[in-house]
């Protein structure tokens, strides 16, 4: 039975819904891998911020979210993605167009559209922009 058909059930694993295989690549990646991945691109945000503007942290949060939108239009993925092995593609696998990584770099620069997540695993970030973070 598919979730058209039952809306109340509860997915077996992340990305069922959306068509994602249950493990391996192409699967929904996993929130440690995510988590991971946040840490090394804040901390990359951090470094080239210091070298702008030192002590001013708006800077980490423009820079971080300038960071994101360039590397997932141009790459599909970012530093710290590419590191644990993740990458961002449209709901169907096709890679993310240019206003999908703006609407995903400003909402992941708000944090809070990050913490709502739905059944597939997504955050409403990506929910918002058609987007899922895949593992490569």
């Amino acid at each position: 039975m598919s979730y058209a058909q039952n809306p109340s059930r509860e997915p077996r694993w992340a990305g069922e819904f959306l068509g994602l295989p249950e493990s391996g690549p192409a699967s929904a990646a996993s929130y440690p891998r995510r988590i991971g991945a946040i840490f090394i691109d804040w901390f990359v945000a951090s470094g080239i911020a210091m070298i702008i503007e030192p002590g001013n942290s708006w800077w980490v949060l423009v820079v971080f979210i300038g960071m994101h939108f360039a590397l997932l239009w141009l790459f599909g993925t970012t530093l710290g993605k590419r590191v644990f092995k993740i990458q961002v593609v449209q709901v169907g696998g096709a890679t993310i167009k240019l206003y999908q990584a703006a609407i995903r770099a400003v909402l992941l620069g708000l944090v809070i559209p990050v913490l709502v997540i739905d059944r597939d695993g997504r955050g409403l970030h990506d929910k918002l922009a058609g987007t899922v973070q895949i593992h490569m």
